[in-house]
C-alpha cells in the first residue's frame, strides 16, 4: 500500500485521538504508522498495476470461454441435427 494511503489512514486514526492526549500525539503517530505498515505488508496486497493486469487477463479468458461455449452449443446443435437424419434402427 502506498504512503499516501497510509497517511490517510493515519489521519483518520489521529483524528479520533482525544484532545487531552495531544502531548503524546507524535508518539501515537509514529506507533500507528509502524503498526499500519507492518500489518499492511503482512496482507500481501496486489498493487493497482498488478490488479489491472489480472483484470485484463480475466477479461480475455472470459471472452475465450464465451467463444468456446458458443462453439460447444453449435456442435451440440449439429449433432442433434445429424441424429435426426439417421433412420431408426430396425430389429
Amino acid at each position: 500500500m502506498d504512503t499516501m494511503r497510509i497517511d490517510e489512514l493515519l489521519k483518520q486514526l489521529l483524528a479520533s485521538v482525544p484532545e487531552a492526549l495531544g502531548s503524546v500525539r507524535s508518539d501515537l503517530e509514529r506507533n500507528f504508522r509502524a503498526v499500519l505498515q507492518s500489518q499492511l505488508q503482512r496482507l500481501d496486497l496486489a498493487s493497482r498495476t498488478e490488479f489491472e493486469v489480472q483484470v485484463r487477463l480475466l477479461e480475455r479468458a472470459r471472452g475465450r470461454i464465451d467463444q468456446l461455449e458458443a462453439g460447444v452449443v453449435a456442435l451440440e446443435k449439429r449433432v442433434h441435427e445429424l441424429e435426426q437424419e439417421i433412420p431408426p434402427a430396425s430389429d
